[in-house]
């Protein structure tokens, strides 16, 4: 065997080699990464029931508190905790079904129903915060309520939900900006925390004053910091279900910058939007030059995705391209509906 072969062979085992890593480490880091996902939805689960079933505790101590003292504040309250209640089973619920996996039928599995479920949840919270508007004007400017009845058990109760809303902030706090179902669970808690403190000023009041109509005010007030939440959900969440381009991301800048990626004539048919939190997803036409090998067809998506990736605010991992050559028309292009 000559010494020329030997390397030659020497040289083919070493790329071999090389090769087998790669895909090893390829493997590897995917497992590892599904591991991740495995863990982090796990997580929201398991803060998810543990908020849940302290909430669904401190609900009935509310109700039971507010029938005994006839308090506006201490019932909006809990109507504001049922209606965490719903919004935190269908949290838990949402968080149980995005860690199956995706399949033929559901092609991102279920990502979106995170979305649906944000979206009903500030819904309800608008209907509540709207109710407690009303009935505090009736009681504020009518004469038919006669006042809180005990404004002693009024802070109590008021003391024990602020604590029970301190325990599950502290459960959620860590992971409220993972996705727009544990940032909507958590904007319910934060409110019931803020709705505890003002049943316990408006207590404390009462109990120095005499004046009975704060109850009322403090209902008003806890209704007013649910809306302008529940309507920032609300929007956030129908950008994502009318498949709005991802806040932050300026297509005719990306338009403008994938054009400049060498052997690119012209980019269309530009699309961009969310299916869930953290999951961004891009798709377009792009005409290429002519007689391109597979070599350089390769090139030029390799830059188009790592241009997505590291050259704008939002980091688009989920790239679909179409490459066409220069001259290529589509009979099924339509001008009026895509860019």
């Amino acid at each position: 065997m000559t010494h020329e072969h030997m390397q030659s062979e020497q040289l083919q085992s070493a790329h071999t080699q090389s090769d087998h890593i790669q895909v090893k480490n390829m493997q590897n880091a995917r497992t590892q990464t599904n591991h991740t996902h495995e863990h982090t939805a796990a997580t929201h689960q398991n803060r998810l029931i543990a908020t849940l079933l302290l909430t669904g505790t401190i609900f009935i101590a509310e109700v039971v508190g507010s029938a005994l003292t006839q308090s506006l504040a201490l019932l909006v309250d809990a109507g504001h905790m049922l209606t965490d209640i719903s919004v935190l089973t269908a949290s838990t619920i949402t968080a149980i079904l995005m860690r199956r996996k995706p399949s033929s039928d559901k092609t991102w599995g279920w990502a979106r129903l995170e979305i649906l479920t944000a979206a009903a949840g500030s819904i309800v919270l608008l209907f509540v915060g709207l109710y407690a508007i009303v009935e505090a004007a009736m009681r504020l400017f009518g004469s038919t309520h006669s006042g809180v009845q005990n404004p002693s058990l009024l802070l109590i109760f008021g003391c024990i939900g602020l604590a029970a809303n301190v325990g599950s902030i502290a459960i959620l706090a860590t992971d409220r900006n993972s996705n727009l179902n544990m940032r909507a669970a958590f904007l319910e808690v934060m409110n019931d925390a803020l709705g505890s403190v003002a049943v316990i000023l408006s207590a404390v009041i009462m109990m120095l004053t005499g004046w009975h109509g704060v109850d009322a005010l403090a209902g008003a007030g806890i209704a007013i910091l649910m809306i302008p939440r529940a309507c920032a959900l609300l929007h956030k969440a129908v950008r994502i279900l009318l498949e709005e381009t991802p806040q932050g991301l300026d297509l005719d800048a990306v338009r403008e910058h994938l054009s400049k990626v060498p052997h690119v004539i012209a980019v269309h048919d530009l699309h961009a939007s969310t299916v869930a939190t953290g999951l961004p997803r891009l798709s377009a036409h792009v005409v290429v030059e002519k007689n391109l090998s597979l070599q350089e067809a390769g090139d030029v998506l390799h830059n188009l995705q790592y241009c997505l990736r590291k050259h704008f605010p939002v980091s688009i991992a989920h790239t679909t391209f179409q490459i066409e050559p220069e001259g290529y028309q589509s009979s099924t292009h339509e001008t009026t509906v895509h860019r």
